[in-house]
């Protein structure tokens, strides 16, 4: 006679009889054992990527990549700031390949640089590009280096805009709006610009291509009349740069590093950390997308058109 309050064996438990139940118990203990891997990989490459600075065996040397449009980032702006506090970091190279971005992006790159460099040596290298806001960036650093055949300058600021009047005429379409002044929401893309229109944006433009021009006669040493004649939107090469005083030498970055340790004594041989932008492990929805950019060609999804002042060399380089 068998005990009723006697333990259920496996092979009397009804369950356990079903091989299906069986198979759904081993697969959830598998992806169990599978997430537990996957997290702990995660945060031994966490741990890998960011101990450089984090807990550091020695002073290194951090590189700060400035590449594409140059926008607002208050991530970017946090790093800097963290850099220049960061005593395990003995210089900082910028390295930069942009045609520039916005004035308001510029002007921040601009400033959390500057503040970096009243705390260590901070030296810029232009690869293939940097006009515009991305020139901006390199005169904030201590010393600037490009190629000779690098492009550098574009010295300006300009607002554009598309009017789309003829083709909404010939369409037939109308947008009709109610506005609180005569300026509000002008220009827009239903008409062309009117003369009182033109002038307060001229008035954009030119206030903030003076502040432009004064900080590059401040950090070049340029009087402003010097400043004016470079600062006509026209782009230079390397050579042409240095010819006009807005570049220092000629070079990249172990050019950089010769004169960071012969004129400001940072020791050689130095490891050199990059730390922006930051990297991060792709997940599914990166994976996919690039997937179907790849599958689009080299030249992926079309970028958005900037909305607002901008300081860029051209509005289609990369």
């Amino acid at each position: 006679m068998s005990n009723p309050d006697a333990p259920m064996s496996r092979e009397d438990d009804p369950l356990e009889t079903i091989p299906v139940t069986r198979a759904l118990r081993r697969s959830r203990g598998r992806w169990r054992i599978f997430g537990f891997v996957v997290l702990a990989i995660a945060v031994i490459v966490g741990l890998a990527r960011f101990s450089p600075l984090m807990n550091p065996v020695g002073d290194v040397i951090a590189r700060v990549t400035i590449a594409g449009t140059i926008t607002t980032d208050p991530e970017r702006t946090a790093l800097l700031e963290r850099l220049g506090e960061d005593e395990s970091v003995a210089a900082v190279i910028v390295a930069i390949n942009s045609p520039g971005g916005t004035t308001a992006g510029g002007e921040e790159l601009y400033a959390s640089l500057r503040a970096l460099a009243e705390q260590k040596p901070v030296v810029s290298t232009v690869g293939e590009l940097g006009a515009s806001a991305a020139y901006m960036a390199a005169i904030a650093t201590d010393r600037i280096y490009a190629r000779n055949l690098s492009i550098v300058g574009s010295i300006g600021v300009y607002y554009q805009h598309v009017d789309a009047s003829g083709l909404f005429e010939t369409l037939g379409v109308d947008l009709d709006k109610v506005a609180s002044g005569p300026l509000k929401g002008k220009p827009d893309f239903d008409e062309p610009i009117t003369p009182e229109v033109r002038d307060s944006l001229v008035d954009l433009v030119d206030s903030s291509y003076q502040y432009f021009v004064d900080l590059v006669a401040e950090r070049r040493g340029l009087t402003r009349p010097q400043t004016l004649a470079l600062a006509d939107g026209r782009i230079l090469s390397g050579v042409m740069g240095i010819e006009a005083g807005l570049i220092d030498e000629a070079g990249g970055e172990p050019e950089a590093l010769t004169w960071l340790q012969t004129e400001r004594e940072i020791e050689p041989d130095l490891d050199i950390v990059s730390v922006w932008p930051r990297q991060r492990a792709p997940g599914w929805l990166d994976l996919l997308f690039g997937s179907l950019a790849g599958a689009l060609g080299d030249g992926g999804w079309p970028g958005l058109p900037l909305d607002g002042l901008v300081s860029l060399w051209h509005p289609h380089a990369r």
